[in-house]
């Protein structure tokens, strides 16, 4: 599991006026404040939450 994939992923836009399954994927992303940057691991759960509020963020593979 040494080599599994990596996005880094940050925060673009604020949460503020957003539905609460948005701000739970931004919330369960690791993610805290705007310009706040995480790397999570590649996996479908964590891809699904990425493209659920892909509008709020700017995400690249490392």
């Amino acid at each position: 599991m040494a080599n599994e994939k990596k996005l880094k992923v940050t925060l673009v836009k604020s949460m503020f006026g957003r539905g609460k399954k948005h701000m739970a994927c931004v919330k369960g992303l690791g993610l805290r404040r705007m310009h706040h940057t995480v790397e999570v691991i590649d996996t479908p759960e964590n891809r699904g939450m990425i493209n659920k509020v892909s509008y709020l963020l700017k995400w690249e593979e490392v």
